[in-house]
């Protein structure tokens, strides 16, 4: 990222190689990506922790699975701030000018592996429920609760953690001066699909899925439409229509940039390679601090929270009146499982005031 001195080259000044083959790419913006990092940390921690509060509170106060799984990808955002911004560009770089044993780089770079597989495929299950929830909604009721979505969760989290330790041996392509190996090749291939590829084409294919499905029914029910909760629809779809294609844009310069660096030209010898490549781990990393400003452009109800929260706001009074609430979405998972098929005969059977008159006997 920035232009330190190569500890790597009076070893092959002994091997007798020519200086030219020793240049290194030279970091154009200098410390411009530490000041941007800096200012990127400084407002997405706390954005994210104020974010995380308010999803608390709306999750325990609705029980609704969908602020489970949007909590689960701010803190995951809050992970990868820690591990890749904080430590990997700020202190490894910045600081320590990666002056440190070889083995604490590998470690921390499977950490940033790992928590960055996490701040994507946490998007995935929200993904999925909201699919469910709108092409499938007696079928979302019966199956997403909140004790659900956290075995879901955690099961995503282990396997993020899981997936990031094979990245221990990735190259530093800022200071390898050799091309990419064999290796290298397959530990690229493995993160573009993991990190790019395998979440943007089911994110595309569910996506799709939502948007024929809203169009058929707008079709058949164009006066429905206009009412109060079609909107609340409408809004939470627009919601993951933004946070899908938001990280679909900003990763995509970083995908190509690495694929680029390895069969072209790589990073430690070509400047413009270089400078792409910074250019493009800034961009990726705003995807950790945007869905803050997202969440209160559609939520009501997140702004409410924030609001809550920030004026010192929200204790008891919040907690009585909210009980009916936390009680409806229970009772209504416990019905659908229990008495679907009561329901469907009831509406068959005879009116109200005949069963009325059953009821002593």
């Amino acid at each position: 990222m920035i232009d330190w001195p190569n500890v790597t080259e009076s070893s092959y000044e002994e091997l007798g190689l020519k200086p030219e083959e020793l240049q290194r790419s030279k970091c154009v913006l200098g410390f411009i990506p530490v000041i941007y990092y800096s200012v990127l940390l400084c407002v997405g921690v706390p954005v994210n922790i104020l974010t995380a509060v308010a999803l608390c509170r709306l999750a325990s106060r609705t029980k609704k699975a969908l602020y489970y799984y949007l909590l689960a990808v701010t803190g995951s955002d809050i992970l990868s701030q820690l591990f890749i911004i904080f430590v990997g560009f700020l202190l490894e770089t910045a600081v320590f000018h990666r002056d440190v044993p070889k083995v604490l780089l590998h470690v921390v770079s499977a950490a940033e592996f790992a928590a960055n597989h996490a701040s994507i495929w946490s998007t995935v299950p929200l993904t999925v429920d909201r699919y469910v929830a709108l092409c499938h909604p007696l079928l979302h009721r019966q199956i997403s609760y909140p004790a659900r979505a956290r075995k879901i969760i955690t099961a995503v989290l282990v396997l993020s953690l899981g997936s990031g330790v094979p990245f221990f041996w990735w190259s530093d392509v800022w200071r390898d001066s050799h091309p990419p190996t064999a290796l290298d090749g397959v530990l690229i291939w493995t993160h573009v699909t993991i990190i790019y590829f395998l979440p943007c084409s089911i994110f595309l294919v569910l996506n799709s899925l939502i948007i024929h499905t809203l169009r058929i029914r707008q079709k058949k029910q164009p006066c429905q439409e206009e009412r109060g909760p079609p909107r609340r629809l409408g809004k939470t779809t627009a919601m993951l229509l933004a946070l899908t294609s938001m990280f679909s844009v900003l990763w995509a310069p970083r995908t190509v940039v690495v694929i680029y660096h390895l069969y072209v030209s790589s990073v430690h010898q070509n400047w413009r390679v270089h400078l792409a490549y910074d250019l493009s781990n800034m961009l990726a990393m705003l995807n950790t601090a945007v869905n803050f400003f997202l969440y209160c452009f559609v939520s009501r109800p997140f702004r409410s929270a924030v609001r809550d929260i920030v004026l010192l706001r929200g204790g008891p009074f919040h907690t009585r009146r909210a009980l009916p609430q936390q009680q409806a979405p229970t009772n209504a998972s416990i019905s659908s499982l229990y008495s679907g098929n009561n329901k469907r005969s009831q509406r068959d059977s005879t009116p109200l005031s005949p069963r009325r008159n059953k009821k002593p006997s």
